[in-house]
């Protein structure tokens, strides 16, 4: 008998799921108290979950006979996933129920600020008649800018088709002609800011996104653009925008998401009548509800009855043994695509893992998920991990391929992967001098000996002699510590630096770094 504890509260068709199978027992306890779900919780093969319960260490390292912590929902940042993964425990979410209902919301918003529709009821209920005040405008023919095309972005740009409008969209990782075929023109950020009327934004929230709509961004959209953000709060500068308004830029915004929930009371933007504000509401409806709370509790039956791993975040699919031998070609294959993620321009439309030497021993599969799952880490609204990157990348129109080769090379095995986006091909090879020594040993033609680590600075630059002080004084003065430094030497005095700091590398420490003379570009890379 599996025994399930559901401690937040759950659709009753949920609890159906589980109530149609002999070998479960459910204990429905929402809003269990911390100390009593921590003193039960080692009786559970399963706990259950929406965003109330805190799964903590200390609730984690009580859970002797646990297997699964389920998220009815998206998030888990209310479960300590390395305390959980150290333990065995899996942690699974349900990241397509809200899909549609968030994807409404943004479209309900965008017609909410076209015409007026919270301001002109306020106006009502005040007693107030003002036809002309509220006038709004139409949305058939109108430009939307959408960022981002994971799920969600992909059904508002879905539901734009049918209202009739021009949709712009961005996303490095989608094809030209994955965007066409769901009805969207693929184009640059500033395309979007010069052209769109409405820009909606749909990425997740990470060092690439943070604050992506600023003052600078603003400059460059069309004056009277509006603007909505249903995805993550701090995707776009609160500050900036209100400063945005206030110049008669932006004509209206809609938020969903705020970087600190509930917002503070003295939110500046609280008080603009251009500004719809809702209390993150993107997935609440009764539908999405229903959905999250199927979803989990068929993942969780599947898991404990047949050992099916769906929409997990913290595990792989491999057996114990041989993630052992494979774990740190995995780890070296996932750095190498975190690493071109950073690096690469344009949109992704092939990638091509090539395997030589000892690696060839193995199935090299999982290996190359790994690469995939880093490419798309910073890129995607949900948790990327070893079961849904390869179905995110077909999704997102991306064609995976890998080969294997006899041919030897100068080191004892290799990974080799080619990216091939709008832009051109980038290549990266990667190698093992150990289990726990991982090596970048190319970048496109370039020969390096670079040990990957959590931040680096990547330099294109001319050579010539001194260029190497000259960074090292730029980033000494900013109390950056250098712990390593390879450099690659190319044609026509074309070269590569990468440089292993410690410390915080600011837009401005980048911006100062780019005006030494000699280097083209510089590039900040987080692994």
């Amino acid at each position: 008998m599996f025994k399930v504890l559901v401690s937040d509260p759950l659709a009753a068709e949920g609890l159906a799921v589980f109530a149609a199978e002999s070998d479960f027992e459910v204990d429905n306890r929402p809003k269990i108290p911390a100390d009593e779900l921590k003193e039960i919780i080692k009786d559970y093969d399963a706990l259950l979950i929406r965003s109330g319960t805190k799964v903590t260490e200390e609730i984690v390292q009580a859970a002797d006979r646990l297997k699964v912590v389920g998220r009815a929902g998206v998030g888990v940042d209310n479960v300590d996933i390395p305390a959980a993964s150290r333990k065995g425990i899996i942690v699974m979410n349900t990241p397509g129920g809200n899909t549609v209902s968030t994807a409404e919301h943004s479209i309900a918003m965008m017609m909410s600020l076209a015409r007026n529709i919270p301001q002109a009821n306020e106006a009502m209920s005040a007693g107030k008649w003002d036809r002309k005040k509220y006038s709004g405008t139409e949305l058939k023919g109108k430009t939307l800018g959408v960022i981002g095309m994971g799920r969600i972005g992909t059904e508002v740009i879905k539901r734009a088709n049918g209202l009739e409008m021009k949709v712009l969209a961005f996303d490095p990782f989608t094809s030209p002609e994955r965007a066409h075929q769901i009805g969207a023109e693929l184009t640059d950020l500033d395309k979007i800011y010069q052209e769109a009327d409405f820009i909606t934004v749909h990425t997740p929230l990470n060092d690439q996104t943070r604050n992506l709509l600023n003052a600078e961004t603003f400059a460059k959209m069309k004056d009277g653009v509006r603007i909505i953000n249903c995805a993550r709060g701090g995707i776009v500068n609160l500050d900036d925008l209100a400063g945005a308004i206030d110049d008669g830029k932006v004509a209206g915004a809609a938020l969903d998401v705020y970087e600190t929930e509930p917002p503070p009371p003295d939110m500046a933007l609280r008080k603009y009548p251009q500004v719809i504000l809702t209390p993150h509401l993107g997935a609440s409806t009764s539908e999405a509800q229903i959905n999250v709370a199927v979803d989990v509790a068929k993942q969780v039956v599947e898991l404990l009855k047949n050992g099916t791993i769906i929409n997990a975040v913290n595990v792989s699919s491999i057996d114990q043994e041989t993630l052992v031998e494979l774990g740190p070609y995995m780890s070296l294959a996932e750095k190498i695509g975190r690493f071109q993620a950073t690096m690469m321009t344009g949109n992704i439309e092939e990638v091509d893992v090539e395997y030589s030497g000892k690696v060839t021993e193995f199935n090299t599969e999982p290996i190359t998920v790994s690469v995939v799952k880093g490419l798309l880490y910073h890129s995607s609204e949900e948790a990327v991990n070893d079961i849904n990157a390869p179905f995110i990348a077909k999704q997102r129109g991306i064609v995976v391929n890998q080969t294997s080769t006899n041919v030897t090379s100068n080191y004892s095995n290799l990974i080799t992967v080619s990216i091939k986006s709008s832009e051109g091909v980038h290549k990266v090879a990667g190698t093992l001098f150990s289990a726990d020594n991982p090596r970048i040993v190319m970048v496109n033609d370039f020969i390096m000996d670079v040990a990957p680590s959590e931040c680096m600075l990547v330099f294109l630059n001319e050579d010539r002699p001194g260029l190497i002080g000259e960074i090292g004084t730029v980033l000494g003065e900013r109390g950056i510590n250098i712990l390593r430094m390879s450099y690659g030497l190319g044609a026509n005095k074309q070269a590569i630096s990468i440089y292993n700091v410690d410390g915080d590398i600011s837009a401005d420490v980048l911006k100062e770094l780019a005006a030494i003379p000699s280097i083209e570009e510089v590039k900040r890379v987080c692994l």
